[in-house]
């Protein structure tokens, strides 16, 4: 099972990544839409053509071409909100469980804080607040404030769990060592205890990359998202949906099934990783 999650996450990134080389078509050229093929079912459906193997939406545009350029957007909007979770997640639990004291119960509330407020709420905010700043902004600045509104809610899972890891660590024979030789706080936290603390951190983003994914589709869905010329999965869902009584399930049915693919795949690894990780399975 964890070979097929690997093999088919691996097959939607190498599609994403190399969309403009292997799609059959590219949906965001305008001079090459056919107003003419606009709302053709998928190629085994009576008045389906072969050039179209999922069919085209509204515009004439090819869905195989556009999931695969769609994913491109979404996996990099998750991908980037998870390491910018994990870079200020894992730094803020390995000063609070190193450090201890006032520095650990001052995170630790900021992270109770967090975790009051449901996290899709809290990146509807963040990305509301983003339009309504920046309405006429670049597609560049638009993921910007994308990928913080998802961040933001994400590292606090990361910061209790390094903390967890770091006060076990920081007790341990090692770092008294090292403590007694004179290497600087700093220097322990990053060359000795991060290193023992990271397998959990490397499990969690794994399964985050999913979540974070099905965040921004869910934004997307919901209009706060990427904007329709660059659309995500989210996107072509949102549009799907208005066509959906008309009788274009394909429109809907494919990007799901897309991002559905995408978040079992990211899951059932992660959770493979989590069982290889954990010396008492072995």
């Amino acid at each position: 099972m964890a070979i097929g999650a690997a093999v088919v996450a691996l097959a939607c990134i190498f599609c994403a990544l190399f969309a403009g080389v292997i799609a059959p078509h590219n949906p965001f050229d305008l001079a090459t839409l056919e107003l003419s093929d606009s709302m053709l079912p998928p190629a085994w459906m009576q008045g389906g053509q072969s050039k179209y193997l999922l069919g085209t939406d509204e515009q004439g545009r090819d869905v195989l071409s556009a999931l695969m350029y769609g994913a491109r957007i979404s996996l990099l909007i998750g991908g980037a909100s998870v390491i910018v979770s994990v870079l200020v997640g894992v730094s803020l639990g390995l000063l609070s469980g190193y450090v201890g004291g006032r520095v650990d119960a001052f995170i630790m509330r900021v992270c109770d804080v967090m975790l009051s407020f449901p996290s899709i709420l809290i990146a509807l905010l963040i990305a509301g607040v983003g339009r309504a700043m920046f309405p006429n902004a670049h597609d560049s600045l638009a993921f910007g404030v994308l990928i913080l509104a998802i961040a933001l809610p994400g590292w606090v899972q990361y910061a209790r769990t390094v903390r967890g890891s770091t006060m076990v660590e920081r007790n341990k024979e090692y770092v008294q060592a090292a403590r007694v030789v004179g290497v600087p706080p700093m220097r322990i936290m990053l060359r000795h205890v991060l290193p023992n603390v990271l397998g959990p951190v490397l499990v969690l983003a794994t399964i985050h990359v999913a979540t974070a994914i099905q965040t921004e589709a869910t934004l997307s869905f919901l209009g706060v998202g990427v904007s329709p010329t660059s659309p995500s999965l989210g996107t072509f869902i949102n549009e799907g949906n208005k066509q959906l009584f008309s009788g274009a399930w394909w429109l809907v049915i494919f990007p799901g099934a897309m991002l559905l693919l995408i978040a079992l795949s990211m899951n059932l690894f992660g959770d493979w990783l989590r069982d290889a990780l954990n010396p008492r399975l072995r």
